[in-house]
């Protein structure tokens, strides 16, 4: 392992971190808030940051020192991002501020926040504001800012990017960067403008549009989107949380004028279906509680559009729900957004090519001298990515289900413990029960807190560089 350059490349993604602070010092000092939290906090990653930056160091860096490096970047950011939120002196521990910030990051949107609203406009700005960082990831945007930092970096957005499989958008992986943050960041505007239209203050239209295109979920609302009571607010953050649910790859093909190309999508139409066919459900199975059906057709696309997507508003407390509807939403939590989007979860691709594996499977059972393979867009899936996805799924079923174990230790029913395992590693936020959309997780004790910080980076990484972070052969010098 090549340590001096990941302690470089830390450096470097801290400096980041320090100079992405001065946007909500700016807005604290607007609001005539304390700039302290962001002062203190830009002057110690700055110092620390400049030092490990200032390294010497050779370019040696491979898939090895990627996935290292991606992992130890993450929970570090998670303790970088905390410092604010620390000395604000707003939240109870520095165990709380941790987990706050590891949600923000992980664009989970889980908090242990009790109430929302009376906070500083600038901590809340920053809260909302590195769901967006973390969206598409801290190290993409590091490789588009800084288009050569000494090493090969597309071991880095490998081991970032969401989906079973990575690939360019251009062969020049600083370019492809590039295209993904000017595509989200275009839409954050457009998005922006949208909800200050539909009747949003500026400053709540960029908190809740950092918040869905990362799909998060924070917002500086107690009630969330629900506060607004408005269907035109909700309309336009639903049909923006599908935007960026969806490969961004397919919006660079829409920017090519590549229609055809689109609509062929076998993951679009999978993630497509299963909203539709969610929402029509629910809807009709909550539909006695409210005074017509599309009342309840609302409220579903709503709910199902950010829980799929993984981003957690809500405009209604799902968990006075049917239990049909609940189930429903949980399947959703494992599902997950499209691949190469802002969202988590599994994902649909993953999903669509182990259910054409088992289908596959069940044919050559009928009859043992077929060979047929497994398709994906009209191309081949190599039988390499099959087992990589195979062994994913069941590594993310068995981290789910470990951390329920431990969360049971700290007193809590198995719905809460399920859910709250299961919507930290899909980086999805609310949950059932006590952690649902009008609780918190406030009422964890702190080392459970930190096991469900761990269990929104292993989700956000999709586990396999965290793996190798904590793997004894990753520790050996080269």
């Amino acid at each position: 392992m090549n340590f001096r350059v990941v302690f470089k490349l830390i450096g470097r993604i801290l400096l980041l971190l320090a100079g992405s602070m001065v946007l909500p010092l700016v807005v604290a000092l607007l609001y005539q808030e304390s700039p302290f939290p962001f002062l203190s906090s830009i002057l110690l990653l700055g110092l620390i940051g400049g030092g490990l930056s200032a390294l010497p160091a050779n370019n040696r860096f491979y898939a090895r020192e990627g996935f290292f490096a991606v992992a130890l970047i993450w929970l570090l950011t998670g303790v970088a991002g905390s410092l604010p939120f620390l000395f604000s002196g707003e939240f109870a521990t520095p165990i709380d501020c941790i987990f706050e910030s590891c949600s923000g990051f992980t664009t989970t949107g889980a908090t242990i926040l009790t109430v929302i609203e009376p906070l500083p406009k600038g901590i809340l700005f920053w809260r909302a504001f590195t769901h967006w960082l973390g969206g598409m990831g801290v190290l993409v945007l590091a490789t588009a800012i800084v288009p050569s930092l000494g090493i090969r970096s597309h071991y880095l957005t490998q081991a970032e990017t969401t989906g079973p499989v990575f690939s360019k958008l251009v062969p020049k992986q600083s370019q492809t960067s590039k295209i993904l943050y000017s595509i989200y960041f275009t839409l954050t505007v457009i998005e922006t403008v949208f909800l200050r239209i539909a009747g949003m203050p500026w400053y709540d239209a960029l908190i809740h549009s950092f918040s869905t295109a990362g799909t998060g979920g924070f917002s500086n609302r107690n009630a969330s989107v629900g506060a607004y009571n408005s269907a035109a607010i909700e309309l336009i953050i639903a049909i923006f949380i599908l935007l960026f649910s969806v490969n961004f790859a397919l919006h660079f093909l829409l920017l090519c004028r590549k229609f055809r190309d689109v609509l062929e999508s076998d993951e679009l139409r999978f993630f497509a279906v299963t909203v539709a066919g969610s929402t029509l459900l629910i809807a009709v199975n909550i539909q006695p509680q409210y005074e017509s059906f599309l009342q309840a057709l609302r409220y579903s696309f709503f709910q199902v559009t950010s829980i799929i997507s993984t981003t957690g508003f809500a405009t209604a407390d799902f968990v006075l729900w049917p239990s049909f509807s609940q189930a429903i939403l949980v399947l959703l939590m494992f599902v997950g957004a499209c691949a190469g989007s802002t969202g988590g979860g599994m994902k649909c691709s993953r999903i669509l090519i182990l259910l054409r594996s088992i289908r596959r499977e069940i044919n050559q059972i009928i009859h043992p001298g077929m060979v047929e393979v497994v398709k994906l867009d009209g191309k081949v899936v190599e039988e390499k990515v099959i087992r990589t996805i195979s062994i994913f799924i069941g590594c993310y079923i068995l981290v789910v289900l470990g951390a329920m174990l431990a969360l049971t230790l700290d007193g809590h029913n198995f719905t809460v413990a399920f859910s709250s395992a299961l919507t930290c590693v899909s980086n999805v936020g609310p949950g059932l029960d006590a952690v649902g959309p009008t609780g918190n997780f406030a009422a964890f004790s702190g080392p459970s807190k930190l096991l469900m910080s761990l269990c929104m980076i292993i989700g956000r990484l999709e586990i396999f560089p965290v793996l190798v972070l904590f793997s004894r052969g990753a520790w050996r010098k080269t």
